[in-house]
């Protein structure tokens, strides 16, 4: 599943309709709604999430939502609750100790229902792809593993549970972290006024106001994507990351990791590491610039995830 999800998103990033033009035409619409603010304090914590979750609908059901469409809110609601849920302390020591979670009351028990209800909401979408399956134009992600499920035998691992599964895991996985990063983004930008000039000249020189930013011009703009690199790095959203398994017996200096031990990566301790990035608690872009002032890549730069 994991291979047939990463080639389905990788020929949809080169379709007749790409990721990146469903990118393109969703960012429109966070910037038209902060427009409706008239330049007035507000809160872009909703319209931030609702961009990354529509270009995620696009991608998987070929469809994308109003934003004050009711489905969409109550997806939105459960999605947020499931992060919060799964960000608390008591989430944490759950997650160490798996077999208290029968036992103890708390949210998880909510959050156990609000994964069905996404499973649900997701399964009642698959069904709605019945009648419409064209097999030489899947039109999302959806359509593509109902293809690969006929071509497959009954007994193999294309199942409509395990497609829930990694729908639900697509959406965890792209949503919180694109919208967290994208409000970080914004309260450093107000924070730091001089970078966010530089940005705005670079980008009127090179892409104008004329049109959409594309990553053809990615090369183009090599202070904008230093920025965007230091605000992930600086921010280190998943300090902790995701619980990994040792697939067999490791030896790590003078260690020996049996198979099956538990790792738990600490990003915090390669991204504010202070031999590859001098100051690391100082929001600095010239992290990843060289002296020309081109992007420079590190081998350290990890913030969602390793291993």
């Amino acid at each position: 599943m994991r291979y047939f999800s990463l080639m389905t998103l990788k020929n949809f990033g080169m379709g007749k309709r790409s990721i990146e033009e469903r990118v393109q035409e969703e960012a429109k619409c966070p910037v038209e709604a902060l427009k409706t603010t008239n330049g007035m304090p507000c809160d872009p914590t909703f319209i931030l999430g609702c961009a990354p979750c529509n270009v995620i609908c696009s991608i998987i059901f070929q469809k994308r939502f109003e934003y004050h469409d009711q489905k969409f809110l109550h997806l939105m609601e459960i999605l947020d609750e499931k992060v919060k849920i799964l960000s608390s302390p008591w989430a944490q020591i759950y997650n160490l100790f798996p077999a208290l979670v029968q036992y103890f009351p708390g949210h998880h028990h909510k959050l156990f229902k609000n994964c069905q209800v996404l499973h649900n909401f997701i399964l009642g979408k698959v069904k709605e792809h019945q009648e419409s399956l064209d097999p030489n134009n899947p039109k999302d992600l959806i359509d593509s593993f109902k293809w690969s499920r006929k071509r497959k035998k009954p007994q193999s691992e294309f199942t409509m549970e395990k497609l829930a599964y990694t729908v639900s895991d697509i959406f965890g996985a792209g949503i919180a972290t694109t919208s967290t990063t994208l409000r970080y983004g914004l309260l450093l930008f107000l924070k730091h006024p001089e970078i966010t000039d530089k940005i705005r000249e670079e980008i009127d020189r090179v892409i104008g106001q004329n049109r959409s930013p594309c990553l053809k011009d990615r090369n183009s703009v090599p202070y904008t994507d230093a920025v965007i690199h230091e605000i992930e790095r600086y921010t280190d959203l998943v300090p902790a990351n995701l619980t990994h398994s040792v697939a067999q017996d490791t030896k790590f200096r003078q260690y020996l990791i049996p198979k099956g031990t538990t790792i738990i990566p600490l990003l915090t301790s390669v991204l504010y590491d202070k031999k590859e990035f001098p100051n690391p608690g100082q929001f600095d872009p010239g992290h990843f610039l060289d002296e020309s002032g081109n992007l420079e890549k590190s081998d350290y730069f990890m913030p969602f995830s390793t291993g």
